[in-house]
């Protein structure tokens, strides 16, 4: 039995990559969105789904398009505290879904939603692992101003976003037809 090909959803994907890091935003989540749809119909592997909805949120944080992303974020949580589980992956997940709340809510003018996020992100994840989160969680405790272009610099500096262009393959990179106005929303389920 041959093995499911995923080139196509994922050429579509590092299209959106190159289209997020030359600042076209709108373009990549067009991509983005194509990509997940195309992985949900072909029952790709919940690795796809995850990796491109992580793409869609970092466009939707860098073109400051909060409210999509907390939206996520509170279905994730509930949906992962309703999961109790002890496992490893998903304490990880849990933790970094709740450090993008946390920053998402900071960068939305929210430092009180942001540091009980943030606190709980860190407590999930345990000590060491979201440095991202504990530096902005220890200027919030000692009531330091955060503003929006200082967040962006701990993020580059620790890499918190995963479009980067060391990160992308150029040459697998599918761009859709520029009238394609497919897309999706992305959806709480993990």
């Amino acid at each position: 039995m041959s093995q499911p090909r995923h080139d196509f959803h994922f050429g579509i994907a590092e299209a959106g990559k190159l289209a997020a890091i030359k600042g076209d935003h709108q373009e990549a989540l067009r991509h983005y969105r194509e990509a997940l749809r195309l992985a949900q119909a072909s029952k790709a592997p919940e690795v796809f789904f995850r990796h491109y909805t992580q793409c869609v949120l970092e466009s939707l944080e860098l073109t400051g398009e909060y409210n999509e992303i907390l939206e996520f974020c509170a279905n994730a949580d509930a949906h992962y505290t309703q999961l109790a589980s002890k496992a490893e992956l998903h304490a990880r997940d849990h933790g970094a879904i709740l450090e993008r709340q946390g920053i998402v809510a900071v960068k939305a003018g929210d430092a009180d939603v942001g540091r009980d996020a943030l606190t709980r992100a860190v407590e999930r994840s345990g000590k060491g692992t979201l440095p991202v989160a504990e530096t902005v969680l220890g200027w919030l405790i000692r009531g330091m101003s955060v503003d929006a272009r200082r967040l962006l610099q701990v993020q580059k500096k620790h890499k918190y976003f995963t479009v980067r262009e060391d990160q992308v393959d150029a040459a697998r990179a599918n761009p859709l037809p520029k009238d394609s106005k497919k897309s999706v929303r992305v959806s709480p389920a993990l």
